[in-house]
C-alpha cells in the first residue's frame, strides 16, 4: 500500500472532519449502541487508521466505552498516533503495550497492531469486532480485495463503516483549460495498482454496497465532500501537487500542460470541490437505509 506522511495526515484532517455525513454517523452510532449492553465496550478495528484521524472523528459519537484497535502498515505513524491522541485527550496513560485515554464522558482504549492490510482480511479481523472502520482507504483497493473483506466482515457479524472514499467528481475554481485532460488522467492514474492490485478508485463505494448487500447487510451511502478555499491554501497547494504529479506519470498530458495548470491551482483564490463518499453497512438493516 502507497505510504502517507503523517504532516499530510495532520494537514487533511480539518477537511476530513468537517467532510463526513453526520447522518450517517448518527445512524452508526444508533446501530452499535443496539448491540451494546450495560458497560461493555464497544469494540472497534480502524484499518489504515494512521495516525488516529478517524478515532478522533468518531469516538465523541459512539458510548462510553470503547476500545479499539488502530491498524496500519506503518509503525512510524501509529507511533505518531500515540502522541497526536495525548494532546487529543483530557487524560491519558499507559496501560501495557495499551493506551488508556479520557475524552469528556468517554473511556477509550487504544491498542495499535502493525499489519499488512494485503493480507487475507478474516486474520486481520480476529477476534470479531463490534465494529470494522476506515477512511480514505477503500478507493485504493480492488475489487477482489472489496470481496473477501466483505466476505470476512459478515463472517464475523461486526458493522461496517467507512468514510471518504473517492468518488471521482472534482470542480476547481476558477475553471482551467486542461481540467478535463487532467481529471481524465488523474482518474486513469487512480486505477492503478496501490498495493491491493488494480485500484477501483470512484467505483469502491459501488463494490462495497453490491458486496454487503450481497451478504444480507442493509447498506447506506451518503455524500462527503471536501469544499476548500481560501484558508485551505495549504492543502489546497498539496492536493494540486499531488494530482499534478500523478497526471505526470499517466504520460496523458503534455509536461508544459500539467505545469501550468498547477502553477494556475496554486494562485490566490483557488477553491475545490473534491467528491468522496461515506458507507454504512449493518446486518439486516440501517436505520434510514432507504433516504436519499
Amino acid at each position: 500500500m502507497t505510504g502517507f506522511s503523517h504532516e499530510w495526515l495532520a494537514l487533511r484532517e480539518p477537511a476530513d472532519h468537517r467532510a463526513r455525513d453526520t447522518g450517517l454517523v448518527d445512524a452508526l452510532a444508533s446501530a452499535l449502541a443496539a448491540r451494546s449492553s450495560g458497560n461493555r465496550a464497544q469494540t472497534i478495528i480502524d484499518l489504515g487508521s494512521g495516525t488516529g484521524s478517524n478515532l478522533r472523528a468518531l469516538a465523541p459519537s459512539l458510548g462510553p466505552h470503547q476500545t479499539w484497535t488502530l491498524i496500519d502498515n506503518d509503525p512510524a505513524l501509529l507511533a505518531v498516533a500515540r502522541t497526536v491522541l495525548a494532546a487529543w485527550a483530557d487524560r491519558s496513560e499507559e496501560d501495557g503495550g495499551d493506551f488508556v485515554m479520557e475524552k469528556g464522558e468517554r473511556r477509550i482504549r487504544v491498542a495499535f497492531a502493525t499489519a499488512d492490510l494485503n493480507a487475507a482480511p478474516a486474520g486481520i479481523l480476529d477476534p470479531a469486532p463490534d465494529l470494522v472502520t476506515a477512511a480514505a482507504l477503500f478507493d485504493l483497493v480492488s475489487a477482489g480485495w472489496i470481496d473477501r473483506f466483505a466476505e470476512a466482515t459478515a463472517a464475523s457479524g461486526a458493522l461496517f463503516y467507512t468514510t471518504l472514499s473517492y468518488d471521482g467528481s472534482e470542480t476547481w475554481h476558477p475553471p482551467h483549460p486542461a481540467d478535463t485532460a487532467m481529471h481524465d488522467a488523474f482518474l486513469a492514474h487512480q486505477a492503478g495498482d496501490k498495493g491491493f492490485g488494480a485500484a477501483l478508485g470512484p467505483g469502491a463505494t459501488a463494490a462495497l454496497e453490491t458486496a454487503f448487500r450481497e451478504r444480507g447487510y442493509g447498506v447506506r451511502t451518503a455524500s462527503s465532500p471536501w469544499r476548500l478555499g481560501p484558508d485551505e491554501s495549504d492543502l489546497i497547494a498539496q492536493l494540486k501537487d499531488g494530482k499534478a504529479g500523478a497526471v505526470a506519470e499517466t504520460g496523458r498530458v503534455p509536461a508544459d500542460v500539467v505545469a501550468a495548470w498547477a502553477v494556475a491551482r496554486g494562485k490566490p483564490g483557488t477553491k475545490a470541490l473534491i467528491g468522496h463518499r461515506d458507507c454504512l453497512a449493518v446486518p439486516g438493516s440501517v436505520p434510514g437505509e432507504h433516504a436519499p
